[in-house]
């Protein structure tokens, strides 16, 4: 199985400029918590999470309408291809511990995204032995990491 072949595909974006209560009211919208930011060619520049939002806005004390997505997003971008296997997919997914990758083509340019919820979906409905290297991978990914208090 190939990333695109259960990749989300109707995907919303917006653009490094944009502000981030515009980025939350698309994710409410749309019931998403992961929205790439592109640029004027449709390059992936970074991606932006309702926890980013969530965060930004709490620690520097500015309402969502004063911060923008260039200031927040993630980067640089963990992305795959559509002919990655869903093996390879997990496996980026795994190292970098994060749970949606967009799919991109060679340009950069984004084609979809492919989440956890779709890999789960996925396996679910194919079952079969190739469910445990799946469920491995995914603990992997949702293993809490290991926080160092910060210095008082």
């Amino acid at each position: 199985m190939k990333a695109s072949d259960i990749m989300t595909t109707n995907v919303q974006t917006c653009r490094p400029d944009t502000n981030l209560a515009v980025i939350a009211k698309l994710m409410w919208d749309h019931d998403c918590g992961f929205i790439p930011v592109v640029d004027a060619a449709g390059s992936v520049t970074g991606t932006i999470t309702d926890r980013d939002i969530c965060i930004a806005s709490a620690t520097r004390r500015e309402p969502p309408e004063r911060l923008i997505a260039a200031e927040v997003m993630n980067g640089p971008v963990r992305a795959c291809l559509p002919g990655d296997t869903i093996v390879n997919v997990l496996a980026e997914m795994k190292q970098f511990r994060v749970r949606r990758l967009p799919v991109i083509d060679a340009n950069g340019r984004l084609m979809g995204v492919i989440s956890m919820n779709d890999i789960v979906l996925a396996a679910e409905r194919s079952k079969g032995p190739a469910l445990k290297p799946i469920v491995s991978a995914l603990a992997g990914i949702c293993e809490h990491r290991t926080v160092t208090p910060a210095a008082a």
